[in-house]
């Protein structure tokens, strides 16, 4: 039971510092970008009660995690109007891509902070070790995970902001039409399709190669911090 309760742990405090880390940076970019929003809202503190969501940021990817289903959740959106952006259209893009980001740069922090764990513990031994190496293997993936499913160009994720950004003003409102159908969209593909088609999984097809390939460089930076 400590053990299961020890997992559990190592898995939600990276999963709790990445989405607010996440959400955050949202809010900074937009507030740099001209919009105050989100700081007008208190919406730029680290304090975690200010982000989470019970249900999409514990709840559901506890459930998810013990059913063996794709892993996914959500805190509490920053909010951003993209009105009070000095320039609207790449603003949104700006900001979108400044969640990503920011776990991108959160993963490497964790690879170096691994390394060094390993480079300055050698082979020492004890529960507080391997909970602080538990907690920074499961940061480095959380982070690269939650990057790269964050750049799928379905709404509400923050690649159909970068992908709206992108195309020509008349498909841009096209595609902005669409956004009212992502959330439904998203759970037919991530929970529906899965549960009946195992193999057209998008988290598996779309979303893992990637996050193992990335993931392989993050531990390689470890391997080269540690000496290894």
């Amino acid at each position: 039971m400590n053990q299961t309760l020890l997992q559990a742990a190592a898995l939600i405090i990276p999963l709790i510092i990445a989405i607010v880390f996440h959400e955050v940076a949202h809010g900074w970019t937009a507030l740099a970008l001209g919009d105050p929003t989100a700081q007008e809202q208190r919406r730029l503190s680290l304090n975690p009660l200010r982000h989470v969501d019970p249900m999409g940021t514990i709840a559901l990817p506890g459930f998810l995690a013990l059913t063996g289903l794709p892993i996914f959740g959500w805190a509490k959106p920053v909010p951003v109007n993209r009105w009070r952006l000095n320039d609207p259209r790449r603003g949104m893009m700006v900001v979108a891509a400044a969640g990503p980001g920011t776990n991108l740069v959160l993963a490497a922090v964790g690879a170096l902070l691994l390394g060094l764990l390993v480079r300055f513990a050698g082979n020492a031994e004890g529960a507080g070790l391997t909970f602080a190496a538990m907690n920074l293997n499961n940061f480095i993936t959380i982070n690269v995970f939650l990057a790269l499913f964050n750049l799928l160009p379905i709404p509400p994720f923050d690649g159909s902001h970068i992908v709206e950004g992108l195309l020509p003003r008349a498909a841009a409102a096209q595609y902005e039409r669409f956004r009212p159908y992502g959330f439904p969209l998203l759970i037919v593909l991530l929970l529906v399709v899965p549960y009946f088609f195992p193999q057209w999984g998008v988290v598996r097809r779309l979303v893992l190669p990637p996050v193992i390939w990335a993931t392989d460089y993050y531990y390689a930076l470890a391997q080269f911090v540690a000496g290894a």
